[in-house]
């Protein structure tokens, strides 16, 4: 007599198989960057503190290593990508994604939004989108202009291209602190307060050394590094959050013991000045010659 497939033995050894399998994919997803495990500090920021931790300018030749110090600390954030950048160095926007961070974008070419020719609005919103998207396979739903800086145009267009424009809380200028990360890191202790979107950007080596030393801080004060949309949530396309100012220091956070610190690797990094260059529209970027925020 045949033996019934349904039986209590086939049924347990289906189900051992399937584990087995499903644990498998797992692993080789995750060894292949595939499949992303999901993030371990899926937090409600209407319960807890959070902070938003944005990089703007990138990818850069410090990117890998940021994603590598976020990963370590189990901590999410967003980045505001150039089109061109990202059109010249697609597989570095592809690391962004799949380490499982947020990304926007930041025009295509870094200009001035509020003087180009209002014609030109339009490309800089949908060829950078193209970018990000050509790269990563996902198309953001977030913007940033140049310094922040927008008008009634951009925003309407950007709102036509299905993008909320994200400015900043806290701004520690960490372009102009470049040799001189004490002043960032002050400006970080004085201003950071819960559901901060903090202004910083990936092309320094001095910002990842920042950040990897300052991540604990957050953290011992109870903090979640979240992506922005993770903190504010769903962001109405047309919409504008944020300043491009800082506010009154509100000194919520607690330093912690030198000891406690951590280290910075032991290994080479390039200088941090100057910024990586950005290919901006002649004459039209905001930031000036270390191309700015």
């Amino acid at each position: 007599m045949l033996t019934r497939f349904d039986s209590l033995t086939w049924r347990y050894t289906r189900t051992v198989l399937g584990v087995a399998a499903a644990v498998a994919v797992l692993v080789v997803g995750g060894l292949t960057g595939h499949v992303r495990p999901a993030n371990a500090d899926d937090v409600n920021c209407a319960q807890v503190k959070c902070v938003a931790l944005t990089f703007d300018d990138g990818p850069s030749p410090f990117t890998d290593r940021l994603l590598s110090v976020l990963r370590a600390n189990n901590a999410e954030a967003t980045f505001f990508l150039i089109g061109n950048k990202v059109a010249a160095n697609p597989a570095g926007a592809r690391r962004i994604a799949d380490a499982g961070m947020e990304i926007g974008t930041h025009t295509w070419e870094h200009p001035n939004m509020t003087t180009i020719p209002p014609q030109d609005i339009a490309a800089q919103f949908s060829k950078g989108i193209d970018a990000i998207q050509a790269a990563t396979g996902q198309r953001p739903t977030l913007s940033r202009t140049a310094g922040g800086l927008v008008n009634d145009a951009v925003l309407a267009e950007a709102g036509r291209q299905g993008l909320a424009d994200i400015n900043w809380d806290v701004i520690p200028f960490d372009w102009a602190n470049d040799s001189n990360t004490a002043a960032t890191r002050a400006l970080l202790m004085s201003q950071i307060k819960p559901n901060s979107v903090v202004l910083l950007h990936d092309t320094y080596s001095s910002t990842v050394d920042l950040v990897s030393q300052f991540i604990p801080v957050l953290k011992a004060n109870g903090y979640h590094l979240v992506t922005v949309s993770r903190m504010l949530g769903p962001r109405a396309p047309g919409s504008l959050y944020g300043s491009r100012e800082n506010g009154p220091p509100v000194n919520e956070l607690v330093d912690i013991p030198a000891d406690q610190i951590p280290s910075l690797p032991d290994t080479p990094s390039p200088a941090p000045m100057p910024n990586f260059p950005i290919t901006d529209i002649p004459d039209q970027n905001s930031g000036g010659p270390t191309n700015g925020a």
